[in-house]
């Protein structure tokens, strides 16, 4: 399972489970400036994998306020709803390779047994060695070998995690069939031929995973730069959850000026006044990832 990377292939891939807010305004501000800094291509996927999470018309709508904003992608938008088969694909390959194995733990019981670990209950293993009897599989789980997982992530540096210890054996699919969003990121990145992910930090203990994966797949590691999480006065992170506000979807040049600074760029004062497309063309010319700050979370101005 090979992949095919072009000079420099960038995406976005918000999740549709409602409108664009702050937070998920310098993601896209972040990688689409950086792939066209760089002369390379920027691709948008749609990231709905959850239907129970989605708001209804939230996809065609963030499409919507992304064109207001100025921001133009490279081919089709792909939805990760359409590509099931890809995934399913991937996991036989793993399933193949003795690499996954089913499980029947429930969420209950993983919360009374389980450690925790830095994402979640770390699995005990109960399952791994086949399923107790007179258990159902519900999942499909990886199988963790004893493994430390480092990246050297563009603004944070070296990353490193030990992936049995800090994680374990993780979901691929979960009880209800839908495929975990480890795996699907992996599948797409690998079959877009993304090269360079930017993003949002609250991914980056994600990052060792998908890595892992990714070496189990035979597909090549995309390098990575994870941005600060806009938080809110609480500290907590912008989001549907925690009630973020939408932001305009008629475009607003001095809300991209706004995403710039909290990315630590240096900003004229007038451009704030300029049409998206002057706006764009400065902020490209201007882009500097030495001058994002290297924290995970950041409260807006």
């Amino acid at each position: 399972m090979t992949d095919t990377p072009a000079v420099y292939r960038g995406r976005f891939a918000p999740s549709p489970t409602g409108p664009l807010h702050f937070g998920s305004l310098v993601a896209a501000v972040g990688s689409y400036l950086d792939a066209r800094r760089q002369g390379g291509e920027w691709l948008l996927r749609m990231e709905d994998l959850d239907p129970p999470r989605e708001q209804p018309g939230a996809a065609d709508q963030i499409l919507r306020t992304l064109e207001a904003y100025g921001f133009e992608w490279d081919g089709p938008v792909w939805y990760q709803s359409q590509r099931s088969e890809a995934y399913l694909a991937a996991l036989e390959i793993l399933r193949d390779a003795g690499l996954v194995f089913d499980c029947a733990c429930t969420r209950r019981e993983l919360r009374d047994l389980a450690p925790a670990g830095i994402d979640g209950p770390l699995y005990p293993g109960t399952c791994r060695n086949g399923l107790p009897p007179g258990r159902a599989p519900r999942a499909v789980r990886m199988r963790v070998a004893p493994h430390k997982i480092g990246i050297e992530d563009r603004l944070r540096g070296r990353i490193s995690q030990q992936l049995d210890t800090q994680v374990g054996d993780f979901i691929l699919r979960r009880a209800d069939g839908l495929f975990s969003y480890q795996l699907a990121v992996v599948v797409d990145d690998g079959a877009q031929g993304i090269t360079d992910v930017v993003r949002g930090s609250d991914l980056l203990d994600s990052t060792p995973r998908q890595v892992y994966l990714q070496q189990r797949l035979g597909l090549t590691t995309p390098t990575y730069l994870h941005l600060p999480v806009a938080t809110n006065p609480a500290g907590e992170k912008l989001s549907k959850q925690t009630h973020a506000e939408a932001i305009p979807a008629d475009g607003d040049v001095e809300l991209l000026c706004r995403t710039l600074r909290f990315l630590g760029q240096e900003v004229p004062a007038d451009l704030a006044g300029a049409d998206p497309t002057d706006f764009w063309e400065w902020a490209i010319r201007h882009w500097d990832t030495a001058r994002i700050p290297a924290c995970r979370t950041l409260l807006p101005d």
